[in-house]
């Protein structure tokens, strides 16, 4: 059995959003976090906001944010 993987599912335009979206996904209980945090509000343009889950929790992730591959 492998350990599970952060997989970046999303990169979105602010902090704001990538928490959104992260509470979306926690609230169906998939663990989620987010990359960038904090240089994101100081660089959003360089440095997007990411949204992370496991591996394991990857398509659901994307079923309940609407995210098509």
């Amino acid at each position: 059995m492998h350990a599970p993987e952060l997989i970046v599912i999303a990169e979105y335009n602010s902090y704001i959003e990538a928490e959104m979206a992260k509470s979306i996904v926690e609230s169906a209980g998939i663990h989620a976090e987010i990359r960038n945090e904090y240089m994101s509000t100081a660089y959003a343009v360089a440095i997007p906001p990411q949204l992370l889950v496991f591996d394991h929790d990857v398509e659901q992730a994307k079923v309940l944010l609407n995210i098509h591959p």
